[in-house]
């Protein structure tokens, strides 16, 4: 049954999961013309479905030229030529400079070969289960950005389990969804003991970590670095007002903390790199230039975008940890 899957748990009527999978799997050239397709009886009971909407599903496709009937054989296909065009339902949690990496990457690799609509959940659950219910069963695959929303998992499973990939980040309940995602705390972890050489230098290592959108990841492996090699370390959920201490580095996933500490520096007259340090998250071009050059830990978003689109239009299905760097630069 790997040309068909029906979810019993989608909103999706069964004989249009049927039809659906029949025209994924000749757009996928997983069926070929003059191709069997599973009988009526060998899809009801792998399925426990009456034959009349197997029957349903592929009158469907008779109706529409895309399979024939052989009296007493079986279903054939008829035309690989139909007009079946693919529906990606993309839901980011916001646009930004690295997001729209991604996405431009994304759009290039799918090379017009699918329609693609996206949307925005702003890190907002009654937006997120807006988006996902409306956009249930109008799509051919669904690509959702989670980020660390409580209650996300339980909104997911309401679409076709099949047809869901996860982007950027995951956790255990949606381990068995294919997709591509950053390991936040392998990340941070192993970007600071790269950098080891030259944070042995300074006194402290602080972590801005508003909390409200950046993965819980990224403390878990500050705090693992910190504690296995023994620097003293801070984790502060803002910064307004707070003076830099000499010798500190800040480690700093959001941007807007990151302007903050920039212009708090200028304030005290501290030469950044060398009186104190900083660590951005996620690489942007502006980022190569600001201050002489931001030390930043980042994935590849590109490669990711890459890497996603690659999947849809394969057979793969599993997780890929995209891969993250240090790039040092006159901050540190």
């Amino acid at each position: 049954m790997k040309l068909i899957v029906v979810d019993r748990h989608s909103g999706i009527p069964k004989y249009k999961q049927i039809v659906q999978s029949i025209e994924v799997a000749i757009a996928e050239h997983r069926l070929q013309k003059g191709d069997r397709l599973p009988s009526v009886n060998k899809v009801s009971l792998a399925f426990s479905i009456s034959r009349d909407t197997v029957l349903s599903a592929y009158d469907e496709l008779k109706k529409r030229g895309i399979v024939f009937a052989i009296l007493g054989k079986g279903y054939y296909v008829k035309s690989v030529e139909f007009s079946f065009e693919q529906r990606f339902f993309v839901l980011f949690d916001e646009l930004n400079a690295f997001k729209e990496d991604l996405y431009s990457s994304f759009l290039e690799s799918v090379d017009n070969r699918a329609q693609i609509d996206i949307f925005f959940h702003h890190f907002n659950l009654e937006m997120f289960r807006k988006l996902v219910n409306e956009s249930n069963g109008n799509h051919s695959k669904y690509i959702i950005m989670p980020t660390n929303l409580v209650g996300a998992a339980n909104v997911i499973k309401t679409l076709p389990a099949h047809d869901v990939y996860i982007l950027d980040q995951t956790n255990k309940e949606l381990a068995h969804y294919p997709g591509v995602y950053q390991n936040f705390v392998k990340d941070m972890y192993q970007a600071l003991l790269r950098a080891n050489d030259k944070l042995v230098h300074y006194q402290q290592l602080v972590l801005l970590f508003p909390g409200n959108k950046e993965p819980l990841g990224m403390v878990e492996g500050f705090l693992q670095f910190c504690q296995e090699h023994h620097f003293a370390h801070a984790v502060l959920a803002d910064f307004e007002a707070k003076t830099i201490a000499v010798g500190d580095v800040y480690i700093i996933p959001n941007d807007r903390q990151l302007v903050q500490v920039i212009e708090q520096s200028k304030r005290q007259q501290l030469r950044i790199g060398h009186d104190f340090g900083i660590i951005s998250y996620n690489d942007t071009p502006l980022k190569k230039v600001v201050e002489n050059g931001i030390t930043t830990i980042s994935t590849d978003f590109k490669a990711m975008g890459r890497l996603l689109a690659d999947m849809l239009f394969s057979t793969r299905k599993e997780q890929v940890e995209n891969q993250s760097q240090l790039i040092v630069r006159a901050s540190l």
